[in-house]
Formats: structure tokens, C-alpha cells, sequence
């Protein structure tokens, strides 16, 4: 791998030691790791350099790391894997709501930071380049007025404008893409659309098809797109 082709990490944590382990462990994993250790510090960061994913903590002074999050959402889209205390479950429903794609509690456990940390980048890099997967014919998925671009995995408006969607909400909308009019429970969405070391929470995926539906519906509390199945499931039925 060169110097070029490592993806950069930045880590965001009040806790001295606990950055700098992370940094060392990264490191030689072959990772670039930018280090910050407050809000601000974050933001200064990404101003210099975009690294491909940031590990954030929640509980820092000052500004805590739900609130970066919120900010950090209104001008980016760059994959978040949440640092949380044990039990924390209202922190990471409101994390996944303002767009996390991952939680980890502390103490870490770096092989399993290291595991999600490459879950999400595949996530980004999109699933074309992961085995296994159902493809479509052609390379765009057309619903309403939205147009899905599977190579890029872009979704744009009627206006040709880019609807900003994160890796895991891409995943979703791809897979239901893939079975059209056909009703996924839970289980099936997150054996397909989630990579599988990651054991999320029973929550997670109706957190994340509401603010998929945010997104995509004119009207998300009666959604027409990625319509809710009373004790099943959703099944992704748009009318044209």
C-alpha cells in the first residue's frame, strides 16, 4: 500500500492516552491518523485535511460528541464510528438518527475498532466491489423524481441535484432497490444491507429507513417509496 492509497483516520477523544494508543495501534495497520481532542480541535482538523472516517467520542467536555455530530452533519458526510460508555442506549438512538454509522463502547477493543473501522470503509466504497452481491440490470435504479446510481452510489433529484446519503443509508436503498415489491423483514435487511461483524441493536434499522424516508418521501410520516409492513417488515414499492 503507498503512502497515497492509506486512508486517513481521525480520532477525537478527550482521553490523551486513549488517542494515542488508538494512533499507534492505526498506524501499523497501515492507517494515517490525525488526532484531535475536543470539538474544535475536530472541526480545525477536517478544515486542513478530509480523512475518510473519524472515531468520535460522545462524553468529552465542552462540547460533547453528539453535538459535533449534529455539525459535522450540516457540512459533511464523512463515516462517524460513536465512542460510548456501556450502555448508553438513548446516546446512540439520537447518534443514529443524526447520521453514525457505527458505535463501539469503551473500553475498546481494538481488533474490533479495526474490524468496523474497514466494515464502514467497504460500506463507502460501495458494494459493487464486494463478492456476493445481487446485481441490477444497468447501472441506475429510476423511482419518482430520484434516480440512483449504483456505480457512483449517488442519488440525485429531479433537479439533478445530489441527495447527500451515508454508506449505510446507500446500502438500504440499494437493497430495496433490489427487491422491488418484495417485503424484507428485519432480518433479512440486516443480514444483507449490514456488514456482518456488526451486531447492531434491534432499533437500528427502523432508525435508519426513517432518515432514509426523510430523504426520499414528500411526506415521511406516510411514506409512499419504502412503505412499513404492520408485523412484517417494509417492502420499497414507489408507484412509479
Amino acid at each position: 500500500m503507498t503512502a497515497s492509497d492509506q486512508p486517513t483516520i481521525l480520532v477525537c477523544d478527550d482521553e490523551t492516552d486513549l488517542r494515542e494508543m488508538l494512533q499507534e495501534y492505526l498506524q501499523k495497520r497501515g492507517y494515517k491518523v490525525t488526532l484531535a481532542g475536543d470539538a474544535e480541535e475536530l472541526r480545525s482538523s477536517i478544515e486542513r485535511t478530509v480523512p475518510e472516517l473519524v472515531i468520535l467520542d460522545i462524553n468529552m467536555p465542552g462540547e460533547d460528541g453528539l453535538s459535533a455530530l449534529r455539525r459535522l452533519r450540516t457540512e459533511s458526510d464523512i463515516p462517524v464510528v460513536m465512542l460510548t460508555a456501556a450502555g448508553e442506549t438513548i446516546d446512540k438512538i439520537v447518534g443514529l438518527e443524526m447520521g453514525a454509522d457505527d458505535y463501539l463502547g469503551k473500553p475498546v477493543d481494538l481488533r474490533e475498532l479495526e474490524a468496523r473501522i474497514k466494515a464502514v470503509l467497504r460500506r463507502r466504497s460501495g458494494p459493487a466491489e464486494e463478492a456476493g452481491q445481487k446485481s441490477l440490470n444497468g447501472q441506475f435504479v429510476q423511482f419518482g423524481d430520484f434516480r440512483l446510481d449504483l456505480d457512483a452510489a449517488k442519488l440525485t433529484d429531479a433537479d439533478d441535484e445530489e441527495v447527500q446519503l451515508t454508506a449505510m443509508e446507500f446500502r438500504l436503498l440499494k437493497l430495496f432497490a433490489e427487491n422491488r415489491s418484495r417485503v424484507l423483514n428485519r432480518d433479512q435487511i440486516l443480514e444483507q444491507a449490514h456488514d456482518r461483524s456488526w451486531d447492531p441493536y434491534d432499533r437500528s434499522i427502523d432508525i435508519r429507513i426513517s432518515r432514509l424516508r426523510r430523504k426520499i418521501e414528500k411526506n415521511p410520516q406516510k411514506p409512499t417509496i419504502i412503505r412499513t409492513v404492520r408485523g412484517i417488515g417494509y417492502v420499497f414499492d414507489p408507484e412509479s
